[in-house]
């Protein structure tokens, strides 16, 4: 809800920011067999989709946030988790932000502020592959060792490894969701009889970062940098705490699927916006009939609209 005082809008407390993105970006992998690596994937209605899975991609925004810059980790049983105590919470550190469990002494469980979906992609998977060796740093190693790499034996002896992979990039959908109330607070330690609490400052800071992360997401596979910005997002801060918009964005032979439904859970609180480059077949028809906005303006707006929500 929002209150219009004197010309000023105040966005009303205990929302959430919730938002679905499409995004041109290569899937992560799963097990390997031999010298195969498999792309990580689901299947639905009988039809097979690669994926980038939501723990893949909740580290990367993370990590390029810069949420991960203050982690310290321990290990407790053989296992290494995030270090938690009095001193160390989610109210003063930033890598906590994404939820913990503790299993030093108590076990302490503090859930996530944010979540998100995996991303999985808008056309059916086809398998392609692609062949690698490391034939140049054999053949140094062959000519260290002072051995020919042709004849038999020599090539394990100087580790030459074929390998290769399934190869998939291509237009993916994700949503992202974050409880705006319970960003900086930690439950699980108080003050007087208060759960610890970041100030509404560090609070709208922590929440800008992650937005500018998916705004310019980098992802680093197979050792290439693939850009995965949005090429369409939908969303905004309101009511829901949910993925509010991800069961009405859908893409079919790429053109976005524009639907009564999706026109009606834009309203007057979410936005759309798209990158405009040919990456939807149908984006004269986006603009029309939902309003589009540039991807930067729909980012900055909501910037403004983040540190508005926390006052600050």
């Amino acid at each position: 809800m929002n209150i219009n005082i004197q010309g000023e809008y105040l966005i009303m407390k205990n929302q959430g920011l919730t938002l679905t993105i499409i995004a041109n970006m290569t899937s992560n992998y799963g097990e390997g067999l031999g010298n195969l690596s498999t792309v990580q994937k689901v299947f639905k209605n009988g039809k097979t989709f690669a994926t980038r899975s939501r723990e893949s991609l909740k580290n990367s925004l993370m990590v390029e946030a810069g949420f991960y810059d203050d982690l310290v980790v321990v290990s407790a049983g053989g296992v290494t988790q995030k270090d938690v105590n009095e001193e160390l919470n989610a109210s003063n550190c930033r890598a906590l932000e994404g939820g913990y469990m503790n299993t030093e002494g108590t076990t302490t469980i503090r859930k996530s502020s944010i979540y998100l979906t995996d991303a999985i992609s808008c056309s059916e998977f086809v398998g392609e592959y692609r062949f690698h060796n490391n034939l140049f740093m054999a053949q140094r190693a062959a000519d260290q060792l002072g051995i020919n790499l042709q004849e038999e034996g020599n090539a394990k002896e100087a580790g030459l490894m074929p390998y290769q992979y399934e190869y998939d990039r291509g237009l993916k959908v994700y949503s992202v969701t974050i409880d705006l109330d319970r960003v900086g607070v930690d439950e699980n330690f108080t003050k007087d009889d208060l759960p610890l609490e970041a100030d509404s400052e560090e609070k709208a800071d922590r929440v800008i970062s992650l937005l500018k992360a998916i705004q310019s997401l980098n992802l680093v596979v197979k050792g290439n940098l693939d850009n995965a910005e949005p090429v369409f997002i939908v969303g905004g801060i309101g009511e829901r705490k949910t993925h509010f918009f991800e069961n009405v964005i859908n893409v079919e032979n790429q053109e976005l699927l524009i639907t009564e439904d999706l026109k009606y859970r834009l309203g007057d609180n979410y936005k759309a916006a798209l990158l405009e480059g040919g990456n939807l077949k149908n984006e004269t028809e986006i603009k029309e009939s939902l309003n589009s906005i540039s991807i930067s303006e729909f980012f900055d707006d909501l910037f403004v609209k983040v540190r508005q929500y926390y006052g600050v």
